[in-house]
Order: structure tokens, then sequence, then C-alpha cells
């Protein structure tokens, strides 16, 4: 049953408030314990000497919660909000539900970047977040140019050329695995497996200007998903310009899933299973209200996975496969009990 007008906006106020206690509640988790009640002062001293003159004398509680949990926190909301939008703009834009930003090599043009990074230039600072930026927005363009054709870009050649991309890229992965000293090959499966562990507040310092003017971007033209949804022939009847609005949302998006993977590693499933939680929630396609929704539903979704990563046992859990144990059943299950019904409706 489609909500009412008014019960639509109780639900789109309840997910876009969601990453709020979601975010507080993680900074009572991780593999140390501090008392709740610790975490409490610690946080309320931080507050206190903000707004005073007053040094901060929370010694390594203070620490462990705003140099090591809080970033990871952040970048988790980063993180997610870039990924789930980043899903929800590609399938509107492809008119596919099962299209999410890895469709367009980033992945695996990212994951090469820092393979080879990590396999021959281990002691260069930051090379393999430089490398895995440059090579993801790299596969995205080689993506493009090769579905161009006749100064227009269909979306079937899309789809190929990124397939194609991500067995090339992925191949040179390979390559770099099989030729690097078994030390290093430890790096690099860690970094394709997906972690928040690199989380440091001048790594989000550093990402931060464009995640933000990337999903400015797609918040912006999220109307213009709507047309681009309704099919070409449609769109070009209304005066819409289909390649440049195509071009602009695809190139946001790899910024942006480049820098967070450039960071993160492979991170998969969220760009893909959120935006259907999203429309089998509010039971509607406006890309108005799935996009900031799928960007609250997506920071939650990481957030509690990391979460779940750094404290189900006393060593960490790569975030990545976790996702995706997450992910794929609920995927599964929606695909079997409701068809295409989240996406048609």
């Amino acid at each position: 049953m489609t909500p009412t007008p008014g019960r639509l906006r109780w639900y789109m106020l309840a997910i876009l408030l969601l990453p709020i206690p979601v975010f507080v509640a993680s900074m009572f988790i991780g593999t140390y314990y501090i008392p709740p009640g610790v975490v409490l002062q610690v946080i309320f001293n931080r507050i206190v000497s903000a707004f005073s003159s007053a040094p901060s004398s929370s010694g390594v509680y203070g620490t462990i919660i705003f140099d090591i949990r809080l970033p990871r926190i952040v970048l988790a909301l980063l993180g997610g909000i870039v990924l789930a939008t980043t899903g929800a703009s590609l399938q509107g834009v492809f008119k596919n539900p099962l299209v999410d930003s890895y469709i367009l090599g980033i992945a695996a043009g990212a994951g090469f970047g820092a393979a080879l990074a990590l396999a021959f230039l281990p002691s260069v600072l930051a090379m393999s977040q430089i490398l895995a930026f440059a090579f993801g927005v790299l596969a995205f363009l080689l993506t493009f140019l090769a579905a161009r054709t006749r100064g227009e870009t269909p979306i079937v050649s899309l789809v190929l050329g990124g397939i194609i991309v991500t067995a090339l890229f992925s191949a040179g992965i390979s390559l770099v695995e099989f030729f690097t000293n078994p030390n290093q090959l430890a790096g690099i499966v860690h970094w394709l497996m997906g972690s928040l562990d690199s989380a440091t507040w001048n790594v989000i310092l550093e990402i931060l200007p464009v995640t933000i003017a990337g999903f400015g971007v797609i918040f912006l033209m999220r109307w213009r998903l709507n047309v681009l949804s309704m099919g070409e022939e449609e769109a070009k009847s209304l005066g819409v310009n289909i390649g440049r609005d195509r071009l602009i949302v695809m190139a946001a998006s790899t910024l942006m899933v480049s820098a967070i993977i450039s960071v993160t590693g492979i991170i998969g499933w969220i760009g893909l299973v959120v935006p259907h939680i999203v429309r089998m929630l509010v039971k509607t396609p406006d890309n108005r209200v799935i996009i900031p929704l799928s960007a609250a539903l997506g920071a939650v979704f990481l957030i509690t996975a990391d979460d779940l990563a750094r404290s189900l046992f006393v060593f960490e859990l790569p975030v990545g496969p976790l996702c995706t144990i997450i992910g794929a059943p609920f995927f599964l299950y929606l695909l079997k009990t409701r068809g295409g019904a989240a996406w048609r409706q």
C-alpha cells in the first residue's frame, strides 16, 4: 500500500534522522571497552573545553574516542552516503535496478591502482590512495570512451564497456599479486577486502571536498533523474540533453566513489541494496525522495556494518565481506518475494 503524503513525510523524517542515533551509539562500540558513563564524561569534557580556554584532560580515553573511533564513524558516514547515493542515481540513469557504481569499472580500476602502489611503492606516503583515485577515474573514462559512438553513449554500450574495463583491470590486479612478495601481497588482499581502519582526520579532510561536491551535484540533479528514468524518447521530447546529464551524473558518481574507495578499499552491495530498501519503504520511484533517503540509510548501513566488524570478535573483520553477508541475503529475499515490485512502484 502506497503511503499517504502525510505518512510519507513521517517516513522520510524518520529515515533522515536515523543516522543521528546510530552515529552516537557507535561512539560506545569498539574492541577496547570503555564504560558508557566514561564515554559520556569524556565527550562532555571535550565539549566544555571547546568553549573555554581550559585544556582537555581526557587522556587515553579521549584519544580512543576522538582520534580513533570518531574519524572512523565519520568515514563510514561519508562512505555510506556516497555508495548509496551513486547506486540510486545510476539506477535511474541506466533504468536498471541491478546497477551500482562498480558497473562502470571504478572498483576494478581503483583496486589496480592501490595494488600497484602497495606492491611497488609501499614506502611512498599516501601513494595507494592517489593511484586508487587516479585509476578509478581512468577506468570510468575508458568505459565512457569505449561506449561512445557517433556522438552518443548508448546504455548497453556503457554496461558492456564497464564489463570489459573491469575484466582488464581485474586481470591487472591478478598479475600484480602474482609478481609481488608475500608480505606486500597481504596488504593488497586486505585493501581489496575493504576496511575503515585507515580513517584519520587528515584522510577525511582530503576526500571531503570531492564527496561534498559530488553529492551536491547529484542532489541538485535528482529531479532530472526522474526524466532520464522515463526513457530517451520521452526525455528528448521534454528538451533534456540526455548525453550531458548522464555524463554529469556519472562523472560526479565516479569522483565520489573513487575518493571513498581509495581510502576504504572495495566495499560492495551498499549501492545496490540500500536504494531497493528505500523504494520498498516509501513505495515511490521519485528520485527527489530516493536520493536523500538512500544517502541517510546508506550511512546507517555502513556505520552499522563497521560497528559489527570491530566488535564481534577480539580481532577486526574486514567490512567489505561483512557488507556482502548482510546485503546479499536481503537482496535475494527481496528478489524472491517481491520480484521487480520495489523498482516499479
